[in-house]
């Protein structure tokens, strides 16, 4: 069964950075996607960013585009979130997914597996 371990959360002030990681496990398959999404207080889940391992295609949303960079090594199958001038409203568990199948759900793929969350605060 594919598993997937977040770290790297955290506080931070606003403007500052943090990087998450995701490690993938339990799989074999070399053309796959990792989803980065975020639930903060108060809303629903959203997509933030993913990429696809098989070429390093990525997607950010327009919410965290040019501040956020999400990178893999597909080898590995670590993928980083690159997270820069952290504001208060990035405040939320962000999860890890994997998606392996193409679909329309968000960023062109369905995500069947999810990471337990890491906790990111911005304070002001």
């Amino acid at each position: 069964q594919v598993q997937l371990v977040e770290s790297g959360g955290g506080l931070v002030h606003s403007g500052g950075s943090l990087r998450l990681s995701c490690a993938a496990s339990g799989f074999t398959l070399d053309d796959y996607a990792i989803g980065w999404f975020r639930r903060a207080p108060g809303k629903e889940r959203e997509g933030v960013s993913r990429i696809r391992l098989s070429d390093g295609n990525t997607y950010y949303s327009d919410s965290v585009k040019g501040r956020f960079t999400i990178s893999g090594d597909n080898a590995k199958n670590i993928v980083w979130l690159q997270m820069n001038s952290l504001q208060p409203e990035d405040t939320a568990v962000y999860y890890c997914a994997f998606g392996s199948r193409l679909g329309a759900m968000w960023a062109d793929y369905e995500y069947d597996y999810w990471g337990q969350g890491t906790q990111v605060t911005v304070s002001s």
